[in-house]
Formats: C-alpha cells, structure tokens, sequence
C-alpha cells in the first residue's frame, strides 16, 4: 500500500481523492483541504512563491540552519538559560513561546500541526491574539533547540515570552476597567427599563406587589455597578480627602453615593423617586472617558521594552586561544573580545580591535548610508555590522551603553512633558469646591425651611453640576476629530494633538524617512570617455550586484555577471566584467587602479561615485536620497502661518544642506546625536516656543518624547510610532496640512462645547438649589447636556474626504499578504 501523499502547505496527509490542486514552483501540487490551497495560491499569487523553495530546501537539509543560527539555538538546551521561561511537570517541560511571522489563523493551525508531529511534543497551543505559543514536550525525546529548529525550519522565529510586570499590570487593570464598564452598560439598560416602568408617566396601571418588585429589581441590578464598577471612583475620593487635594472622583462619588442611598430609601419606603437609572448613566459616561485613557496609557508603557530588543540575545566571544564561543549576552564581561559576522548586531559598546567594515547606524544616528570602521575606532550596540568580520573588544556594558542612555533620554524627555492635565485639574477644584459649598449651605438652609425637601435638593444639585457636559466637550470633538483625520490617513494616539496645533509656533523635521523617502536613488550618470550612459550603467550594475551594501540597490539588477569581486570598506568595489578590470567606489580609489588623473566631480548635490578601468576614468553616478513630492506643500502651509522651521538630522552628508535649500527651511542642523537634538528643543521651549516634531527613527524618539507635539512617519521604526502623538500611516506629508485645517475647527467645537457645558451649569445650579428641578429631571438635564455636546462634536466628521481605505494595524506593520510566514 503505497503511504499517503503529504499536503505542499502543511505536509499532512492529502486525503484520496482529494481535488485540491495549485501550481507552486512551477509544479502541480497537492493539498489536504481548501485552506492549505488558498494560503499557497495567495503566496503564489503575491510573488512569494520563493517561500516554498526555501522551505523546501530546508526540509531535504534539516541541518541546513545557518551555523550562527544553530549555534544560538543550542544555547537553550542549557539549564541555566531555560530556568527563568522553562517549568517542569513531571518528567515533562513547559514554556511559552513568542512566535514571529503570524499574519493569519492557517500560520496557527500550521504551527499546531507541525508541532504535534514531531516525536516528543505532548503538546502545542498557540493564542492568536497575542501570538504566544504554549508547549509540552519529554526532553528525553526532543532537545528544545530542536523544536525551535523546526519551526524555523516552516518560516517562523521563536523566543521564550517572559512577561513584563510593569506591561503585564497595566494589560490586567486594562482588562478589569472593560469588565467594569460591560457590568455598567449592560446593567444600566436592565435597570433604567425596571425604574422608567414605574414612573406615573407611562401609566401601566401596576399594582402595588408588582410596583414594589419592579422597585427591588432596579436595585439589585444597580448594587453591582456602584459596588464593582464604580469602585475606582469611591477609592479615588477617599483617596483626594485623604491627601486633601479634591478632583471630580468626590463630586462623581458623592453623586452616585447620594442617588444610590436616594433609591434605596425610595425602595424600602415605597415613597419617593428611584434614581438608580441616574447610578447607571453617571457610570457609563465616566467609566468609558476612563477606559480609553487607559488605553492610551498602555500604548506608552511598552516603548522602553522595544528599544531593548535592538540588541542580539547572544554573542560570539573569543577565548584566549582565539576561538569563538556562543554565549548569551548576559555572560559577556567588560574587556572580553567578541566577534561580530557580517549581518550580525554589535551586542555592546566597543572598540575595533581586528578588521574593517561598514557599520549601519540608522536606528541610533539617522545616517542613511553604512559608515567605514577601521581598527581603533569605537562602535555602538544595537547597530549593524554590513560587509566584513570584525574583532570588538566591549567597553560598556548594559546602563553605561549608548543604547541605555538613549533610554533614559527617553524617560526624562516624557517626565519633562507639559502637562496639560494637571493645570485642568487645578481649575477643576475651585469649580468642585464651590459646587459643594453651595450645595451644603443651600441644603442646611432647606433645612430649616422645609427639612422633607433638603435632601432632594442637595441630591438634585449635586445631579445636576455632575460634569458630565463638561468632561465630555473636549474628548467628544477630539474622538469624532480623530477619526475624520483617521480616514485621510493620520492617526492620533493622544487627545491633546488637535488642540496643541492651533499653538505651535516652531517645527522640527528630521531629514532620512521623513522628508526624503530614505533610499537612495540613482539621479544621474556622466560618461566620462567613449563609453554611453547605459554601458556605464551595466559594468556598475555587474559590479554592484554582488554587494550587500544599500547603494548596490540603486543600481538595479545586473545584466552581466562579475567576477572576482573585492570589497573594500569606506572605499568601493573592484572586480572584473567583460574580461577587464573595474573600479566602482571614491574618486581615489578608483583611479587608483589606472593611475589616472582624478576628474573634477559634477558640481551638485548628491553622492557621486566613479566608475573606472585600467586605463581610464569611465563615468560618474550621482547618488540622492529622493525628496518626498508633498514635503514643499507642508512647508508653504507652516511658512503660511509664520512658523519656524529647523532642519535636525544625524546625517553629516551635504544632502542637510541640500534639503534645507529646496524647501526653504530657516535653521539646519546636520551630525546631531540625540541628546544634541533635544538639547536644540528645550532651548526653543526656554524660549517659550511650542514646538512640533515630524520623525522617524529611534534617534528621533526622545525629541518626539519631549516635544509638544510630536508625529512619526507610519514607515518609522516601532519605537518611534509608539512614542508619537500622531503616525501619519500614509507617509503624506500633504495630510499634516489638512490636520491644520481641522485643527482649526476642532478648536471652534471644543469652545462651543465648552461653553454650552460652562451654560449649563451655571443655570441649572440656581434652579436647582431653588428646589424647581427634581434629581430625575437633572438627571434628564443633565442627559440632554451630554447629548448636545456630543452632537456638536459630530460635526466634525462632516465634508472629510477619505483615501485609499486603511486601517491601522495594516498602516502600522510592514505590508505582507494574507500568509505566508516570515522565512528570515
């Protein structure tokens, strides 16, 4: 009986007569089910159909792993590195695993299946929310390098997940306050339905008994929102009282409290008006403002912990006999020797001890281009080694790095932050404190007046300056605001954007991803003998294509093959093409290999390469990092309202220059560090200048941290959207101008709305300490109130013209299609 055939997606068993077919590979394939065939049709369909030959050359060769790769995959099989992820139960393991390259629910089943085939896995469960993959296995059978192993081998990189306690607290109180929040929403329906049945209004004829039901019904629903979901507000006032510092938690719970105890005595005693439909309102308008702070709280508490992921979980170091060793970079030492690969990450400060090579900088620096390193000169961790093997002897490690103290520039630029918030609050008090004052002495007054009537006076007036209106005219208008400019392709992350624009005074933009597109181009060839442009451009292209270096990419693919050929850091590249030798690098060095005189260099803008043989210089190749065709239109519209403008850049290329020029910047700036960058900021803030700040890389984060206003480029690294204000998910600088135009607006509607809420209460105070409102109708004013806000704020989303569709989880990743997984 011949085995059965395996499916090409998942490689289980393909059931007989099965009519799933594709062509992969240019071959006819087989699959188990119309999942597996649709994933490998969509790859295909993509481009990507280079996913399976990688598979499949990994799956002849199972030892096919990169040594690097292999070599650190090892170091899990040790005891010591397993103890802080790995538990025992039994003669069996567990850990929970971080899965990279997950983009849909057949990667989950793929993984799932994969792993419980193998000889040793008990178990394999893999959450597609989060990403985390739970996993038993017998160490007897299978080493959990192995297991790795095969999941690198179907496209997919694993790490142990060990969970942050700071990150873990704040998801925990985010999960509590939405549990909160349904209890209240979903109670308050049932309650308000109980309450408005017993109202003489609706005339239901009920009898007493059921009255009386209905009454107790209303309360027991309520109990659990003032109990459970209005908990944060009751441990917030004795909190305020405690410290003596009054925020709306005292007038929220007072009024809640009063309503509650008010509906109570109404149940017991049969008289009176319920106000637990008053309870529930007041806890469902609160308690969502509340969540989504919470939210956008918990999208800022992760940003330090990505920084850190910049650095290799392990390292090469040399041993005093000179060979390497792969050790986790937990056990390097200062002054230990390490060796750093090509493509590798420099895992600490350090200094160049033996070879030379091109080190990438971008993250840290700006610097669009890989920079030469020679023996004696330091390199920074968290940066990429490009062409060459180097010998790095460590001088800093872990606080003391450079990449630490970009850190804490971070967490000082974020406590330097104005804080709005705080003056609110402070104005907020002698409004609560006054509303409290009058309504004590407008209630001890009743008392003696008409002492039945004194507390449903107090209660209606602490109903009606609930401030609610008030609480919602701002974050209504900046909500409806928010996704108006979602649609056109900017993303807001913090309410105060909108409002902050209409004060700014003073832009910063950095350079590489921001304004250019932040890849090289090539703009221009000049022959320089008897040889045309597109000849040039093929012997420069032959060249180039075997290099890993990003100005090997402007050149486009190769037509020709080269041979022998060298690359020599700093400088260029030599080979042969057509049988002849070429140079391709600085003018020096590739006239060097003909002795021929140095030509003059075109006088403009850009980088420019030369290209020659063995007798004679053959042609220059003009390099430019492109400008963005929407950068001139911003900066008209801030020349337009009288801003100033600065260009900060970590880049020391004269394309700094060249930019500022085109654009008409006022102040530039080039070969900045970060801290140099936010040192340029607070001295604009001592001027009293607010400032906005478009970036892109983690160089650019703690002055997105810092300034008054910060947006990130939706292609920026994840560091720098999550610590933006704002991530322009279409990287159209056009779309900041229509921000200002809807900044204005929001404006006008926050003032409206402010107004209105400020209207309100200040009529409504009277009447009420008057003993002409009831708490219902307050409660109903008070409804209304919120209503017109919100339906002002509405406007706003009114006349917004939308782009191409976007959401933001897809703006936000790097584009991929439906699957296939990552084969890095």
């Amino acid at each position: 009986m011949n085995p059965p055939t395996p499916c090409y997606h998942c490689a289980l068993p393909v059931p007989p007569g099965a009519p799933f077919n594709a062509v992969v590979l240019d071959q006819p394939r087989a699959f188990c089910c119309p999942g597996c065939q649709a994933v490998a049709e969509a790859i295909v369909a993509g481009g990507l159909a280079s996913y399976y030959q990688h598979r499949d050359q990994a799956s002849a060769n199972p030892q096919a792993l990169p040594r690097q790769l292999a070599d650190e995959l090892a170091l899990y099989d040790r005891d010591d590195v397993q103890r802080p992820f790995v538990h025992h139960q039994g003669e069996l393991r567990d850990a929970t695993l971080m899965i990279e390259g997950i983009t849909c629910a057949a990667c989950g089943w793929l993984i799932e299946k994969r792993l419980r085939a193998l000889d040793g896995v008990v178990e394999a469960r893999l959450n597609l929310s989060n990403h985390r993959l739970f996993v038993q296995w017998d160490p007897a059978r299978l080493a959990l390098s192995q297991l790795l192993a095969e999941l690198r081998h179907i496209g997919y990189a694993a790490h142990p997940w060990q969970p942050d306690r700071a990150a873990e607290q704040l998801a925990s109180d985010n999960r509590r306050a939405l549990r909160q929040l349904g209890v209240a929403g979903l109670l308050w329906f049932q309650a308000m339905m109980a309450t408005m049945a017993t109202w003489p209004e609706f005339n239901l004829d009920l009898s007493p008994q059921l009255h009386t039901i209905l009454r107790w019904v209303a309360m027991f629903l309520t109990t659990p929102i003032v109990f459970y979901s209005c908990a944060p507000f009751f441990r917030g006032a004795l909190r305020d009282l405690r410290t003596r510092h009054l925020t709306m938690d005292v007038s929220v719970s007072l009024a809640i409290g009063g309503a509650y105890v008010a509906g109570i005595w109404t149940a017991i005693s049969g008289s009176g008006e319920l106000y637990f439909d008053a309870v529930g309102m007041f806890a469902l308008f609160l308690l969502t403002g509340r969540y989504l702070e919470r939210r956008a709280r918990e999208r800022t508490a992760a940003a330090t912990a990505q920084l850190v992921n910049l650095l290799p979980p392990s390292c090469l170091r040399l041993n005093a006999d000179g060979q390497a060793e792969r050790i986790l970079l937990s056990e390097l030492n200062l002054h230990d020797r390490v060796q750093v690969l090509p493509g590798a990450v420099i895992p600490a400060d350090g200094r160049i001890v033996e070879g030379q090579s091109s080190v990438d900088e971008s993250l840290l620096t700006g610097e669009y281009l890989p920079l030469p390193r020679h023996a004696g000169d330091t390199v920074t961790a968290g940066t990429l080694n490009v062409e060459s093997a180097l010998t790095v002897q460590v001088i800093a490690l872990g606080q003391d790095t450079r990449l630490s103290a970009i850190v804490r520039l971070l967490e000082r630029a974020q406590a330097d932050k104005p804080k709005l918030a705080q003056l609110a609050d402070r104005a907020a008090q002698w409004f609560l404190l006054f509303s409290l004052a009058c309504a004590a002495a407008i209630g001890l007054l009743w008392w003696h007046l008409d002492a039945s009537r004194a507390f449903w006076v107090v209660l209606a007036m602490l109903v009606a300056n609930c401030p609610c209106a008030l609480s919602l005219a701002t974050p209504t208008a900046l909500t409806t605001a928010t996704g108006s400019l979602h649609r056109l392709g900017l993303l807001l992350t913090r309410g105060h954007v909108l409002e902050g624009l209409n004060q700014i005074d003073t832009v910063i933009f950095d350079k590489t991803g921001t304004l250019t597109e932040g890849r090289l181009q090539l703009h221009g060839i000049r022959p320089l003998a008897q040889v045309d442009s597109d000849h040039c451009l093929a012997l420069a292209a032959a060249l180039e294509s075997q290099s890993e270096h990003p100005i090997a990419r402007a050149f486009g693919p190769a037509r020709q093959a080269a041979e022998q050929v060298v690359s020599h850091p700093g400088l260029g590249l030599e080979g042969r093409v057509e049988g002849r030798p070429l140079r391709i690098g600085s003018p020096g060095y590739a006239c060097a290999l003909s002795g021929c005189p140095l030509p003059a260099a075109p006088d403009t803008h850009g980088q420019w390469l030369l290209l020659a043989d063995n007798r004679q210089a053959l042609a220059w190749f003009g390099l430019d990092d492109r400008l963005r065709d929407d950068a001139k239109a911003l900066l008209d519209a801030c020349r337009a309202r009288g801003w100033h403008t600065l260009l900060l850049s970590g880049d020391s290329s004269p394309m700094v220059a060249s930019v500022a020029r085109t654009l008409g910047i006022d102040d530039t700036h080039g070969s900045l560090p970060p801290d140099a960058k936010l040192a340029i900021l607070q001295r604009l803030h001592r001027e009293g200048r607010k400032v906005l700040v478009v970036g892109d890389g983690v160089n650019d984060v703690p002055l997105l941290a810092a300034a008054d206003i910060s947006v990130a480029m939706g292609s920026a690294t994840d560091l720098a959207r999550t610590c933006a204000d704002a991530v322009l998910l279409n990287n159209r600088l056009d779309t900041l101008v229509q921000a200002l135009h809807m900044a204005g607006r929001t404006r006008r509607v926050i003032i409206q709305n402010l107004a209105w809420a400020a209207l309100y209460n200040g009529l409504m105070l009277p009447f009420a300490a008057a003993g002409l409102i009831t708490p219902v109708w307050a409660a109903v004013g008070m409804s209304l109130s919120s209503l017109t806000v919100v339906l002002n704020a509405l406007r706003l989303s009114r006349n917004a013209p939308s782009r191409r569709p976007m959401t933001a989880t897809a703006a936000l990743k790097t584009p991929e299609l439906a699957c296939p997984p990552s084969t890095s």
